[in-house]
């Protein structure tokens, strides 16, 4: 089956602005902090607390991920930079720390790239690895800066620039650098951060060691809470050989609880980005309340799409979760594209290749043109903890449809659409335990608007966290989710009429 269509009339465009209601708290018994809350294909570090994805780049083969780390705990702090490795997205290796916090300086949040030609003059040969990081100094001053590191050997050892920070305003708050070669001015540019003012500025460079301001952009969009981990790279229009540049920026929506990415589609220049449609309300890539602070890799083949991994986590919880030995996971690293309406352009968002390849190895179930009703025991006999779910609901006349995951007598964990408010939605306010702390039990929506009465989603499930891909990945919903009663069971939705299930195959990934 496919559901890689995409009929841009399905969506309201406009009104794009993810919404959820108030929490409860919900009392779910005993709590389950071992390792069955540990993904299978999901990345999570052996140990201890990790968050934001940094230094995302591929060479020879290799995809590297580092990612800000407590080398000493579970909760944030000792803020350094863990590694690891993998050939396909999927399957990791970990690698020693890259960089460790070292005399009262953090390694915050950056980026990394290849310098083919050496135009630092630090290196020896022309696979040289930079990190571009905030170097967060946590002693009495406070101040962020940029500073940077090389590697030698493909990122397995790291030396620190002696005369680090190269980039430095001074200032407490000027973080999270991405960086990557302009092809058309042949320079480096940095993007990075003024969070507390809404704000990303341009710093253009020859040799990676020395910075010039070039352009700044913001207060469009979300402006109700700060601005960090930008993003600046170039996505295909799919069905066209037009390429615009999109600027992605993590903030927050306007009530507390909710950490989201907004994201701008415009040009650049090489000094600045201009967007096309610079509004007060935001595009959101992700509605749920657990992705934040995604970034791309840098350095793919040129026939590559680009590839975007963030943090699925929330900073309301993060540190509170219920997990041990380890806190926090990345999300399924996605495959972005652009699609054009008449008036704008919206970003699509899909999980990798090698995800779907993955799958389509494992146990397949399948199903095409059952009748739903409230009571239909279609998936009674199904138990799965790590799966993709393809679907697709034709004939859609109930005010709900949709499908309940990890089901059990006392728990379930719904994804369902909601006709008649237009909007799709995740319900994980009886998922289990959401007792660890007070905003976690709660219900996102995503504004969706059918025009055929057909709805189409992928649903990415892997034993804690939910991501699901609606109308070929135009919308968008990650959560975590932590049974308790340990039910794998699924069950079939729909209230106040009737659907029918066109297609529907289950992959049980082991």
């Amino acid at each position: 089956m496919t559901i890689a269509r995409i009929n841009i009339l399905l969506i309201l465009i406009g009104l794009m602005t993810c919404t959820s209601p108030d929490r409860q708290q919900k009392s779910t018994g005993q709590e389950n902090n071992i390792e069955q809350y540990r993904p299978l294909f999901h990345f999570t570090p052996e140990k201890n607390w990790i968050n934001d994805p940094n230094g995302l780049v591929y060479l020879d083969g290799e995809y590297h991920l580092f990612y800000q780390y407590n080398p000493y705990g579970d909760t944030w702090g000792h803020m350094s930079w863990g590694h690891a490795i993998s050939k396909d997205l999927l399957n990791w290796e970990h690698l020693p720390v890259a960089l460790y916090e070292e005399d009262s300086i953090m390694i915050f949040s950056g980026s990394a790239v290849v310098d083919y030609n050496n135009t630092s003059g630090l290196c020896s040969d022309n696979e040289c690895l930079f990190a571009i990081y905030t170097s967060h100094d946590h002693s009495q001053n406070k101040l962020q800066h940029q500073s940077i590191a090389y590697s030698q050997d493909k990122g397995r050892t790291w030396t620190k620039y002696d005369n680090n920070p190269v980039l430095d305003l001074g200032m407490p708050d000027f973080r999270d650098p991405k960086v990557f070669w302009h092809e058309e001015s042949e320079k480096w540019i940095m993007v990075v951060s003024h969070p507390l003012v809404y704000k990303v500025q341009f710093y253009q460079s020859d040799n990676l060691l020395d910075w010039d301001l070039s352009g700044e952009f913001g207060e469009f969009g979300d402006v109700s809470k700060i601005w960090e981990c930008p993003d600046l790279l170039k996505v295909k229009v799919k069905g066209s050989e037009v390429v615009k540049w999109v600027l992605i920026i993590s903030s927050g929506s306007q009530y507390d609880g909710f950490t989201g990415m907004q994201y701008f589609v415009g040009e650049f220049d090489g000094d600045r980005f201009i967007a096309d449609n610079p509004v007060e309300t935001p595009e959101w890539l992700d509605c749920g309340k657990d992705f934040y602070a995604a970034i791309t890799y840098n350095n793919l083949p040129s026939e590559h799409p680009p590839v975007l991994l963030g943090w699925a986590n929330n900073w309301a919880y993060a540190n509170t979760l219920p997990t041990s030995p380890w806190r926090g996971m990345m999300s399924i690293p996605r495959e972005l594209s652009l699609i054009k309406s008449e008036k704008e352009y919206k970003l699509i968002q899909n999980p990798v290749q090698s995800f779907y390849e993955l799958a389509y190895k494992s146990e397949k179930l399948a199903f095409s043109s059952h009748d739903i009703e409230k009571n239909d025991q279609l998936l009674k006999d199904v138990r799965a903890g790590s799966y993709l779910v393809k679907m697709e609901f034709e004939n859609i006349d109930a005010d709900v449809v949709g499908i309940e995951i990890f089901k059990s007598e006392n728990e379930k964990t719904i994804i369902g659409y909601n006709r008649i408010a237009g909007h799709l939605f995740i319900d994980r306010t009886n998922s289990g335990n959401v007792n660890f702390h007070e905003n976690f039990a709660s219900t996102e929506f995503a504004p969706l608007i059918l025009e055929d009465n057909r709805l189409s989603m992928e649903i990415v499930v892997d034993q804690s966290i939910v991501e699901v891909f609606a109308e070929g990945g135009s919308v968008v919903i990650s959560d975590q989710v932590f049974p308790v009663s340990g039910g794998n069971g699924m069950q079939l939705l729909v209230k106040g009429g009737n659907a029918q299930v066109r297609e529907m195959e289950i992959y049980k990934i082991r």
